[in-house]
């Protein structure tokens, strides 16, 4: 017997009308290259969106064609994700901070037909042109007086392009399956991998994000979205935003630049943003030589990379702002898991809910999770049992665009995040390492995470990491690598004596080394594999 209750299909275009209908007069705020403080509505913003959707059926587009975008957070961008997607097509955003190689790769092997790029971004296509093999079009996000000279084929100011079309369009009702958008992995070791998320996939992760237990966003929240739209489209706050009617603000090209943020915060009212944790240390340390402080910020989501315990005391303690820690990853659109308090969590003695804090937190309703050992047998949640983490839920990813090949999906339908974790008794996971960052001395496991948060606890270091290097007897042991504040100095002694009675002592680094800065990722993430090869040939001193 089956319920008799209405079938319609999970679209984000429902989101657009949604929002369209009873959020129409909230605002959209963004900082573009040609316009220093845009302020529109939701409802400016998908006439807008409607427009450009009439521009692509006219121009031929048919369903799951895929559109890419080269671009900042701005509200351009964000009518791009809602004109091509409502309308049946894919929305493929490209992370312009990637490798040329890449970039060329992630175009082709999408297919992409047209592509929508910030004026930034142009001599970069330029370079590469002849290399793109589907794009017919290229689309300049600015209008015909900030238009740059370019040698682009067929390139046209977005401006110009839906100047004269109507607002008016019905969109389309299809198969919530259907896909709507498409981002790649970062590409670390390989070629990046591409994600389909659905229609279903995002309204239902749009959904479970906003949650109370999740992000906790409301119509009376202003979002601050510094985690870029080309990464893991924003971790999906262009979705969720405009579904619980919250304020949007885009911080375009500056999202990287502490005062901008800073003036945006304060001016706009942002109460919620969400960045990876460089952008929250870059943040601290100008706060810090400013002494501003920051506005009605209450609340900051934070991810990609284990945030340091002391950044978060340092947030909570001298600014009032509470990081909530979240967890995730391209392939699960992202949100997995946040650290929020549970009634028996809330019930411990302070030291102990700060020890929480840095953990992952807790799974979000529309996500399973277990850690496994080396035979796929799920492991105790005892906090104490390393095991690979796996996940599924309808926000996971299934499989790999055009890559039918990834031993990272089982047969019972399980993603193996390529995370180590713990799960402890109240259902806290922790990160521990990437499988293969993961330090392995003598057969057992040492966490780096939990190194380099202690490392960065010191009043000296400003970041801090830790990886494996050979070992004659250990086969590995780890070894920290560290960037002081300034004005600052530690000697080795100090920092190694720094770990002894807070980790066991076979965990203690064998060496440290200072550097004046650490690689990171295309994403912001620290890049654990150019520091392996940048130290692929270090020998630890009881080793020379």
């Amino acid at each position: 017997m089956l319920g008799q209750m209405m079938n319609r299909p999970l679209l984000i275009s429902m989101i657009a009308r949604h929002a369209l209908k009873w959020h129409g007069r909230r605002e959209i705020v963004s900082i573009t290259a040609d316009q220093p403080r845009h302020r529109y509505t939701y409802a400016e913003a998908f006439a807008r969106a409607k427009k450009l959707s009439n521009v692509l059926v006219k121009a031929g587009m048919g369903r799951g064609d895929r559109i890419a975008t080269l671009a900042w957070n701005d509200f351009r961008h964000f009518e791009i994700y809602y004109g091509v997607s409502c309308a049946g097509f894919v929305c493929h955003t490209i992370n312009p901070r990637l490798f040329e190689d890449q970039i060329v790769y992630i175009v082709n092997h999408a297919e992409d037909r047209w592509l929508f790029l910030d004026p930034a971004f142009v001599p970069l296509i330029e370079k590469v042109q002849e290399r793109l093999k589907k794009v017919e079009r290229y689309v300049v996000l600015t209008d015909d007086a900030h238009m740059p000279a370019t040698t682009l084929p067929n390139a046209v100011s977005y401006e110009a392009l839906i100047a004269n079309e109507s607002a008016q369009c019905e969109w389309p009702e299809f198969d919530e399956n259907t896909a709507s958008s498409l981002c790649y992995t970062s590409g670390t070791t390989g070629d990046p991998k591409g994600v389909m998320y659905s229609h279903r996939s995002t309204v239902l992760h749009s959904l479970g994000s906003a949650l109370p237990d999740a992000e906790d966003l409301s119509n009376n929240d202003t979002v601050l979205a510094v985690v870029p739209m080309f990464h893991v489209n924003a971790w999906g706050l262009p979705y969720t935003g405009p579904m619980v009617g919250a304020k949007l603000v885009f911080p375009g090209p500056k999202m990287g630049d502490p005062e901008a943020l800073c003036d945006l915060i304060e001016n706009e009212g942002v109460n919620f943003a969400a960045a990876v944790p460089t952008v929250w240390q870059g943040m601290v340390a100008y706060l810090e030589k400013s002494g501003k402080r920051p506005g009605k910020l209450q609340r900051v989501l934070s991810g990609g990379s284990a945030v340091p315990v002391a950044l978060m005391d340092q947030l909570r303690d001298k600014y009032g702002v509470e990081v909530m820690h979240a967890w995730g990853m391209t392939e699960n659109s992202p949100i997995g898991s946040v650290c929020s308090f549970s009634p028996e969590a809330n019930a411990l003695p302070r030291e102990q809910r700060d020890a929480l804090r840095a953990k992952q937190g807790r799974c979000v309703f529309g996500v399973e999770m277990k850690i496994v050992d080396d035979n796929d047998d799920e492991l105790p949640h005892d906090g104490k049992a390393f095991g690979a983490l796996k996940i599924r839920g309808p926000w996971v990813a299934s499989s790999y665009y055009k890559r039918e090949d990834s031993t990272a999906f089982d047969a019972n339908g399980w993603f193996g995040t390529g995370d180590v974790a713990t799960i402890d008794p109240l259902g806290y996971m922790q990160i521990t390492d990437r499988t293969k960052d993961v330090i392995k001395s003598g057969g057992e496991w040492i966490s780096s995470i939990e190194l380099e948060n202690l490392a960065v606890s010191h009043p000296a270091v400003a970041q801090a990491a830790v990886i494996s290097v050979a070992h004659p007897k250990w086969q590995e042991r780890p070894l920290l690598i560290v960037v002081p504040k300034p004005n600052q100095s530690v000697t080795r002694e100090e920092l190694l004596s720094f770990y002894v009675g807070k980790v066991a002592k076979w965990w203690i680094p064998d060496d440290v080394v200072f550097v004046d800065k650490l690689p990171l990722t295309a994403t912001g993430k620290l890049s654990k594999l150019q520091l392996r090869q940048q130290f692929k040939d270090y020998r630890l001193p009881e080793s020379q």
